[in-house]
């Protein structure tokens, strides 16, 4: 059986760089990116030290040139792309409404919505050739209900999974799959972020969270590698929320 050949946008940091390895010890192939060259290069060496083929390839998914330069050098160094996990995104700068920016707008939307956007405008055809493939965006459980003091955030995680669910209908005939992880709080270094690096505000989170924990990296993982595997074969237009029950309330 062939190797899987994923692609993995935001890749650096926590879920896509945890995904990044998990993907690895299967013996996968791997493109992974991101914006940061030297740490790049240096989850390149350690994909490569786990045993994965697997190249870093420097892009910024907000830039369309740059998103068909990344699955360009997929096709020239694979020749095909089985798994994409859209997992780039930004929290954007927090914030009652009132205070936020023009320009915050533009950042978040444009990294979160059309970098999502445009690596499914080139994921798709390629998937749609081979007649297979599953894509896994990556959104929040601000993508399915409010969160005061992140407006901007939340409204562009709602429209992450409305062009998820669109994206599935569009491409079940032809044999690929569409669906969204969306992970509630997670112990990753966006939840300090999320929180302000308050332990007063992360306690209060997490204690709204009924499993009473916070989820770990490895949890949301597991659950991409399920969407991603013929284990899931008719799942499509589904959003998967991983939150301990926090939208069960």
């Amino acid at each position: 059986m062939n190797k899987p050949v994923v692609l993995i946008t935001g890749a650096l940091t926590g879920i896509g760089r945890a995904t990044a390895i998990a993907f690895a010890k299967e013996g996968a192939n791997l493109i992974v990116s991101g914006r940061r060259a030297e740490a790049g290069q240096a989850l390149q060496q350690e994909l490569r030290t786990l045993g994965a083929d697997a190249e870093f390839i420097l892009a910024d998914v907000s830039k369309e040139h740059d998103v068909r330069k990344l699955h360009a050098a997929t096709i020239i160094r694979f020749g095909r792309l089985d798994v994409a996990v859209n997992n780039a995104g930004t929290e954007g700068e927090l914030g009652l409404i009132e205070t936020q920016s023009v320009e915050n707008y533009h950042n978040t939307f444009n990294t979160n919505v059309l970098g999502t956007l445009l690596s499914m405008k080139y994921q798709l055809p390629l998937m749609k050739e081979q007649k297979q493939g599953s894509i896994i965006n990556i959104s929040s459980v601000a993508g399915q209900i409010g969160f005061a003091g992140a407006a901007v955030y939340t409204a562009s995680k709602h429209a992450v999974e409305g062009l998820s669910k669109s994206a599935a209908l569009e491409a079940a005939s032809s044999g690929v799959r569409v669906n969204v992880v969306a992970p509630g709080p997670v112990a990753t270094d966006m939840l300090e972020r999320f929180t302000g690096g308050d332990e007063t505000a992360k306690a209060g989170l997490v204690g709204m969270i009924p499993a009473g924990r916070p989820a770990r990296v490895d949890e949301i993982v597991e659950t991409i590698r399920f969407l991603a595997s013929d284990k899931a074969p008719f799942i499509t237009g589904q959003a998967i929320t991983v939150d301990g029950g926090y939208t069960a309330q």
